[in-house]
């Protein structure tokens, strides 16, 4: 049961979004590190990865959703436009990170990793417990646009 809803949890974050980095770190823009704009797996949601200090956040600054549609909201009622939903510790010596990731509809929040593979592309894994427990999506770079109510064109 909780798997389920774990899936679930993961499955809607993905759509209104979306073991462990095994790839330095790096610049924006420059290949090979989790910093930058990703499209979650379900194609629905961007993310900008950036640095807060030695860890990493990230953020919600694009939703599919139609031109006159209005922004999603969080469980607290505020605009899911900006809203932080990951947040990784410090990167470990092995180049891995961890640290957490929130389902913006509800305010859950599970454990996560995060690993990049040869191909540039971001994997975040969230989990309750144990990582075996939990789901992988795979996150790959966005180079499209979306406006300030971060309505994706």
């Amino acid at each position: 049961m909780m798997s389920r809803a774990l899936f679930g949890a993961l499955a809607i974050l993905a759509a209104v979004t979306g073991s462990t980095l095994r790839s330095r770190a790096s610049e924006p823009g420059e290949r090979g590190g989790p910093v930058g704009y990703w499209l979650t797996q379900s194609r629905h949601g961007v993310i900008e990865v950036s640095r807060c200090g030695n860890a990493l956040c990230g953020r919600i600054v694009g939703i599919g959703r139609a031109p006159n549609a209005p922004v999603p909201t969080d469980s607290r009622g505020r605009s899911q436009c900006g809203l932080m939903i990951l947040r990784g510790d410090a990167q470990a010596p092995d180049g891995t990170w961890s640290g957490s990731i929130t389902d913006p509809r509800n305010g859950t929040t599970y454990s996560a990793q995060l690993w990049m593979d040869r191909d540039d592309r971001l994997h975040v894994r969230g989990y309750l417990g144990l990582a075996l427990l939990g789901q992988t999506q795979t996150w790959t770079r966005y180079t499209g646009r979306w406006s300030n109510g971060c309505r994706m064109d």
